[in-house]
């Protein structure tokens, strides 16, 4: 029998809930989920085995769920400080602090009515700000380090600033370290108008048209020395192969689609199968968990 969760000191919101609620491919079995809304709440929160939750992309749970804890972040972690900072120029707008628990689809209307530019590469992607920086998201028009300014990262040692030459970042990649949570940035964008801003964004948004609009994590794969992971996958013959309720998007060959009732368990048999067949190393863009 599954004890019930303890109620938190601090006063941060402890439930147990099935990680498939907050996933965009929809599985997982449950954890005792954390929502938290201050620093006083995560330190608590970060005192056992924890995991960090965003907006639950790239992300596969296994069906039998979780021992950790999962972190999620709310409160003053879900909030957005548009006000121009002092070290903005003519040229360039430094922001106030930015919640990594804020939806980055709802940051991105917010810069295109403001007319602030530097992130439009990042639309489509269905993260939350800290976990798009953790795994530096984006697409081939940008990422999410173009627009940083300042972060800042809370670990079981304590909260600090960081700027982003502190970090060796790269393609889907920050060195953030997996029990780090970024809790707040700033972002640098340039000064440009709504009309420039949307008209980069809905180049963006263009390119992802064949992608699939079902249930799905993302991309499964990174592309493999800047050869197309989806290319490859299509090659081996793989689109549309099903393995229980999921299956290789017939759309785009790299995203794995929930067919409603797909299992965790369904998709690792589709990683592997896609390993197997394309016969090259290629590295995951989903995290496992566990």
């Amino acid at each position: 029998m599954v004890a019930a969760p303890k109620k938190a000191v601090s006063g941060a919101k402890v439930e147990r809930l099935p990680l498939s609620r907050f996933t965009t491919l929809g599985v997982g079995g449950e954890a005792e989920v954390w929502t938290v809304s201050d620093h006083e709440q995560l330190r608590e929160a970060m005192e056992a085995s924890y995991r960090i939750l965003g907006g639950g992309s790239n992300l596969v749970v296994a069906d039998a769920g979780l021992g950790e804890r999962v972190i999620r972040l709310g409160g003053e972690f879900a909030e957005t400080d548009l006000e121009a900072a002092p070290d903005s120029t003519p040229e360039h707008f430094v922001s106030g602090w930015v919640g990594g628990g804020v939806p980055l689809p709802g940051l991105l209307r917010k810069l295109r009515g403001l007319g602030l530019s530097g992130l439009e590469g990042t639309v489509g992607v269905p993260a939350q700000v800290g976990g798009a920086v953790w795994m530096n998201a984006g697409t081939r028009f940008g990422e999410m380090f173009d627009g940083l300014f300042e972060l800042e990262i809370a670990a079981p040692g304590g909260v600090r600033q960081l700027s982003p030459s502190d970090l060796p970042w790269g393609y889907r990649h920050s060195a953030i370290p997996r029990n780090h949570i970024v809790t707040r940035i700033r972002l640098k964008l340039s000064r440009s108008t709504p009309e420039t801003v949307g008209a980069k964004m809905e180049q963006a948004d263009l390119a992802r048209k064949g992608q699939p609009k079902m249930r799905t994590p993302g991309c499964a794969f990174k592309n493999p020395g800047g050869v197309s992971a989806g290319k490859l996958i299509d090659e081996a013959g793989l689109k549309g192969q099903q393995i229980g309720q999921a299956m290789i998007s017939p759309e785009h060959a790299n995203f794995i689609v929930n067919l409603g009732g797909a299992a965790a368990s369904d998709v690792h048999a589709l990683l592997a199968l896609i390993r197997q067949r394309v016969g090259i190393q290629m590295e995951l863009e989903y995290e496992l968990w566990p």
